[in-house]
């Protein structure tokens, strides 16, 4: 193959995502062509309401699965975070790259942390999961929902709607715009989505040529980890309607994984802490998943 077309969405951070995957893959590959084909999806069109309201994660891939489908595209750039656990039949994760810092950043001109921050103060935030984290540590703060790109709600910050936000400390990194971190969350205050910090490359079962160029951008502990993650997301749902965070972290052949459930209230919270082989990091997942059952998490989720 001589061209290749990227579909992406048309926010700056999905336009810096494709254009990385884009140079990445004219490096490796001598000759070979990339164009980007920007798109508008549901999710960046629905941004008064929330997305687990609406129909989740797959509002953001459903126009680029589309252009996939037809020939439009060959290939689409995902924040591994943003993608449901289960892709629609045909389609399949081609390369997930090297990760950004996975962790959540706390975003304020007033308080440099959380504990700082005066009862009712708002925090602003579109995730489920960092509500009903923060809640839990922090009963007496507000979670009020936060959408639109990231430029869209630092600016509502800065315009005082709210008094902090919680964004992807990847996101804010890529975009050059890490100077506007108070701090950044540790994963025991805040663990992160499955997939978080990560970029992955969708494209058609069938295209094993469009793969083959892929390849090289996997990388392998990256990737072990996310699997894992995701493992435990596909088990409860795999979408933004459920408030789950996990986080794997390999060390040597063997990898960690932290997992949690959560009432959206934080007054219930259910984590699995597990340790296995990087081999079978499905396995690993589906193990933590058994462990959140175990503890509660399905009597959570149904109330």
């Amino acid at each position: 193959m001589k061209n290749l077309v990227i579909a992406t969405r048309r926010s700056r951070l999905a336009l810096w995502q494709a254009e990385h995957v884009k140079a990445l893959l004219e490096k490796r590959h001598t000759g070979l062509e990339v164009a980007l084909l920007p798109m508008s999806t549901k999710g960046d069109e629905l941004l008064d309401q929330r997305l687990d309201k609406v129909g989740g994660k797959g509002l953001f891939v459903k126009e680029l699965e589309n252009a996939l489908a037809d020939g439009r595209a060959h290939l689409a750039v995902h924040s591994m975070k943003d993608l449901p656990a289960e892709l629609p039949p045909g389609f399949a994760i081609a390369a997930i790259l090297e990760r950004e810092d996975p962790r959540d950043a706390f975003v304020s001109g007033k308080f440099s942390s959380l504990a700082e921050m005066p009862a009712r103060s708002v925090v602003g935030t579109s995730s489920l999961r960092r509500a009903a984290q923060i809640l839990e540590r922090h009963p007496l703060l507000e979670a009020k929902l936060l959408r639109g790109n990231v430029e869209t709600r630092l600016a509502k910050l800065d315009r005082g709607e709210y008094d902090a936000v919680i964004l992807a400390v990847a996101g804010l990194v890529r975009l050059g715009l890490a100077g506007r971190i108070r701090s950044r969350l540790d994963p025991d205050d805040s663990l992160p989505a499955p997939g978080q910090g990560a970029l992955g490359i969708e494209c058609l079962a069938a295209r094993a040529d469009v793969a083959a160029l892929l390849a090289p951008l996997a990388h392998p502990d990256v990737t072990a980890c996310v699997r894992a993650e995701r493992a435990v997301s596909r088990v409860f749902g795999g979408s933004c309607t459920v408030p789950l965070g996990a986080f794997a972290e390999l060390k040597g052949k063997e990898l960690r994984l932290r997992a949690l459930v959560a009432a959206t209230d934080g007054r219930r919270v259910a984590r699995a802490d597990v340790t296995g082989d990087s081999a079978d990091p499905e396995r690993l997942g589906r193990r933590a998943a058994e462990e959140l059952t175990a503890r509660g998490a399905r009597e959570i989720l149904a109330s």
